[in-house]
């Protein structure tokens, strides 16, 4: 390359640095919003579309079917071409062995689940970015590790193989392939060399391996917990396949039912994914999500005595955990959960019917349905009562829903006057409530609700027992509350979490085996010899659920018969498999030695590659999959296989791509046209209505031919289920590869929400289309292209320079910041200049086809390749801006007459008074002052100011 073209460039960190981007609400999303809360007070029986007035089973439109276009540029023989090339070359292949004393660059998309039904435009939205960011890397002189894989295990293929038949892995390595397919026709450079799937025995051999460290650390163990169960089907469901308490399939109803499971003990590291959040480039949103989600909180644990029919204590003891012991003068009854062990030993002769329907009742619930804050509270006394250790008051137990066996010691004392949960609940139940606590701002304490802050406690006095809190503040009655029960014995300070330890079993036939057994005459689970891993799963012909709550891998008879490892005994496999995310929490390590059959991966490769530098995916993973990496990611360190505390430096969620806008209107029983902002309980009838008969009026859209009928506007998440998913095959066949990334990436910032526009496309088209052009030139009369390019080898003027250089700082800026759509603009900027040049510089050209590179790949190495080079870019230096050039030659110099600005002019840095002078005299504005008249002076300021004085006699002409 000439000496000049080496000189383009900015010199960049070593690393990225990424800034967060707020997610702005969008004018259809919120009028949409506004409007469908309206709507639920009308009765719409039908759906049409305007154009058939048919009736349709849903309400949202199928998407657009796309004209044809004339092609800006033919990329349907670029695109193969180049995708082509790269295979063969191997242009994108990570080597095994690679300079280490180069900076290293880890980014990694999360694992996708390759479903029967492909990708839709949405996905690679997130996968751009990724690429964009590898592409510039190895530009920048970075190994770049960018690999991609397959997270396979899963729910939706099984259920195939139940219902068809077909073997899980058929149906897995069959939609492996189209996933595959889809991404390589989208050019992104993932080394496939590396390509990994978690239903691969080679793979899960290392899954299984690490859940055999947690077992010998006793992070891995067995315990009862509560299962959804439907006896109909005579299976385990997960959460997913349960909606409103009835089965997804057949609908049959659903109980909890205790079961013995493997749980993973991840507790046990719950200060330190809580600490380590705060060294993490993750968005504020998600770390807050984990934290809540860990729910780490301090308090106290207080022993309520039960008490008999006629008031005297029994031997049975309530502990409860609260997070204001402040409040405890104020707990006017306990609750404890339905699940609660005691609560056989408590219930009255009188209320145990009552309370074992509502037993049964809550067991057909999952946490999260009686948890729901704004739910209706329910419950039943129990006929017992308790008494409150700081006053000695008997209280009701009552057995309530909201409370939870699997958080805190699933009971709680009551406080309504400062708790709404309580508060409403108490309301209900006309249970006394009682203010201990007064707010700060005393209107507060009259409003009829519950005030849950703190304030100086009142009513919190009891002398006889050495207890009075009359007059602090909530956070030393606490503190006073808690020291007296520790001296008492009524109770002890407390730290709890929300956490839970995670369930690691699933009932499913497509899973990783546990490579456990347990002998004849035991239940001590006894791991296998690590020799003998991977434990691979047997051929079934079955996949259907066995109707007894064994696992569909009971099946395999001579499978689950075996020896006991230790004493030879005859001993039977564990017939549960893992559950889907269990080989999605390491694979990320597996990229970096993917073929190592001895270890899960070589030190020296995971400590040059470690940890990874970005990390993009959807905010949906933002609390399992990553607190669950973290927490394996942990115990891997413990045991010295990583060298990092933490897997990913930096996490990036990109936002959603919705389907198209939809428009709807609303028609009476006489097909009139009824404004969604009317407010009528008539029996109406929604119509969807094409785009090109809407128009926008304010924040609202309304008919073209009648303004007065507003509609509602509504742009929903791409699904099948709607029929508004776009395949990304068809809009690569119709605009190409290059300009779907390219749109995808110009539609708005990475992390914010935006409504797929298919005509959006055909603008960003055009843009390559004249890109292209002023490389290459216009099509020929006979419809072909000339060969080579149009540029010139002439020097390149300092004009030219500056613009190239601007938009070489701009573009570089925003990749850094992942700001691509204003990046975007800045190339688009550029090629509007760039037209209005007579001549165009080979130096200049090719700068700006780098540039172009990273995010239309295909067209750039056939421009590149047309511009006399034989080897592809993707190692070329990327353009790297020289600040000279970024400084404005011309200024806006202010004019001064007499001390008074009249105008200004534009003139070099470097102008001198008389030119300036000069420039002053011929401007259309300043000339009529300077005209003709007598000059006393000029008072010149190089790059400041000039400012002419005027004899005293033209002054007055000058008034006259």
């Amino acid at each position: 390359m000439s000496s000049t073209h080496t000189q383009l460039g900015l010199q960049l960190q070593p690393r990225l640095t990424f800034t967060s981007l707020l997610l702005p609400s969008h004018p259809l999303i919120t009028f949409s919003s506004r409007l469908h809360n309206r709507s639920f007070k009308r009765r719409c029986v039908s759906i049409t579309t305007s154009a058939s007035n048919e009736p349709n089973d849903v309400v949202e439109q199928k998407p657009k079917q796309q004209s044809a276009v004339k092609r800006a540029y033919p990329f349907h023989e670029i695109e193969p071409k180049w995708q082509r090339y790269w295979e063969k070359d191997g242009t994108f292949r990570t080597p095994d062995e690679v300079d280490m004393s180069k900076p290293k660059f880890y980014v990694l998309d999360m694992f996708p689940y390759p479903s029967g039904a492909g990708l839709h435009v949405g996905h690679p939205l997130g996968y751009t970015a990724t690429d964009i960011l590898a592409r510039v890397k190895r530009m920048q002189g970075y190994n770049v590790l960018h690999p991609m894989g397959w997270d396979a295990f899963g729910l939706p293929a099984e259920q195939y193989a139940i219902e068809t038949g077909t073997h899980p892995k058929i149906t897995t390595l069959k939609n492996i392939d189209r996933f595959r397919s889809q991404l390589k026709s989208l050019g992104f450079s993932y080394d496939w060399d590396r390509e990994i799937s978690t239903t691969e025995p080679e793979y899960y051999k290392w899954t299984q391996w690490i859940f055999l460290q947690l077992l010998k650390r006793g992070l891995a163990y067995q315990a009862e917990v509560p299962v959804n169960w439907c006896p109909a089907l005579g299976t385990v469901l997960a959460n997913e396949e349960v909606i409103d308490g009835l089965s997804e399939r057949g609908g049959h109803p659903v109980i909890r039912k205790p079961m013995k499971q493997w749980m993973l003990k991840i507790t046990a590291y719950a200060d330190r994914l809580l600490e380590d959040l705060d060294d993490l480039d993750w968005p504020e949103s998600i770390k807050e999500m984990q934290r809540n989600w860990i729910g780490k909180s301090e308090g106290a644990e207080m022993e309520f005595s039960v008490l008999s029919s006629d008031g005297q204590e029994r031997d049975i003891k309530i502990t409860i955990y609260t997070t204001r012991p402040d409040t405890i003068f104020g707990a006017t009854y306990l609750v404890i959960a339905p699940e609660h062990p005691l609560l056989s030993s408590l219930v009255s002769t009188a209320q145990r019917e009552s309370v074992e329907e509502y037993i049964d009742v809550a067991s057909r619930k999952s946490d999260l349905e009686r948890t729901e804050l704004q739910k209706e509270k329910t419950g039943v006394f129990s006929g017992c009562y308790a008494k409150n250790p700081v006053n000695g008051e008997a209280i009701p137990i009552w057995v309530a829903d909201y409370v939870l066996g699997s958080y805190g010691t699933g009971a709680i004392m009551a406080v309504p006057a400062h708790d709404t949960r309580d508060y409403e609940f108490a309301s209900k139940y006309d249970i006394p409530i009682r203010w201990v606590v007064m707010p700060h701002d005393k209107k507060l304490s009259g409003s009829g609700k519950a005030y849950s802050g703190e304030g100086n406690v009142i009513n919190s006095s009891n002398t006889t027992l050495g207890l009075d809190i009359n007059s602090l503040s909530s956070k030393e009655a606490a503190f006073k509350v808690i020291e007296w029960a520790e001296k008492t014995g009524n109770g002890k300070n407390k730290v709890n979490y929300k956490l839970r330890d995670w369930l690691f079993a699933r009932q499913r036939y497509w899973g990783e085996p546990i490579p456990v057994v347990f002998s004849d005459d035991g239940d001590e689970g006894v791991p296998i010899h690590e020799t003998e891993l991977p434990l691979t799963l047997p051929e079934l012909d079955d996949f259907s659920p066995t109707g007894t709550g064994e696992p569909p891998l009971a099946k395999a008879v001579s499978w689950v018969k075996t020896k006991d490892p230790l004493s030879g005994k005859p001993a039977r496999r564990e017939t549960s498999t893992m559950p889907q995310w269990a080989g999605s929490c390491w694979y990320y390590l597996r990229f970096m030695d993917p073929k190592n059959s001895k270890e899960l991966v070589a030190k020296t490769k995971e400590m040059y590659w470690s940890p990874v530098d970005v990390y993009v995916g959807g905010a949906e993973h933002a609390v399992l999959h990553l607190l669950y990496a973290r927490f394996w990611h942990k115990v891997l360190y413990d045991i010295g296989v990583v060298s990092t505390k933490e897997p990913f430096k930096c996490v990036i969620n990109q936002g959603i791509i919705l389907g198209e806008v939809q428009y709807i209107a609303y028609k009476d029983s006489d097909g009139n046209f009824v404004s969604a902002d009317s407010d009528t309980s008539a029996e109406l009838q929604q119509e969807i209505i094409p785009e090109e008969k809407v128009i926008k009026s304010g924040d609202s859209f309304v008919l073209k031919d009648n303004p007065e009928i507003s509609l509602i506007a509504r742009s929903h998440k791409m699904s099948k289920s709607r029929g508004n998913v776009v395949n990304p095959d068809d809009v690569v066949s119709e605009y190409g590869a290059d300009s779907l990334r390219l749109y995808e990436m110009f539609m708005g910032p990475l992390r914010d929400s935006k409504q797929w526009n298919t005509s959006g496309i055909e603008g960003v088209h055009r843009f390559l289309g004249r890109a292209w052009r002023l490389v290459v030139g216009s099509t020929l009369s006979d419809g072909t292209l000339k060969e080579g390019t149009v540029v010139t080898d002439e020097d390149p003027t300092s004009e030219q320079l500056r613009s190239l250089h601007k938009c070489i700082a701009k573009v570089t800026e925003e990749i850094e910041a992942t700001r691509f759509n204003t990046g975007i603009s800045a190339m688009m900027e550029f090629i509007n200049v760039a037209y209005k040049w007579k001549k165009h510089p080979r130096v200049i050209i090719e700068a700006f086809v780098l540039l172009l590179a990273p995010y239309a790949p295909h067209m750039a190495e056939e421009l590149w390749f047309r511009l006399g080079h034989s080897k592809s870019l993707a190692y070329e230096a990327f353009p790297k801006v020289n600040p000279a050039y970024l400084e404005e030659s011309t200024i806006l110099l202010p004019v001064q007459i007499n001390g008074k600005t009249r105008g200004t002019i534009q003139v070099e840095k470097t102008c001198s008074e008389e030119d300036a002078f000069l420039l002053a005299s011929k401007d259309e504005k300043l000339s009529k002052y300077l005209d003709g008249v007598s000059i006393k002076k000029r008072i010149f300021v190089p790059g400041k100011i000039l400012n002419v004085i005027l004899d005293r006699q033209n002054v007055k002409a000058a008034v006259r």
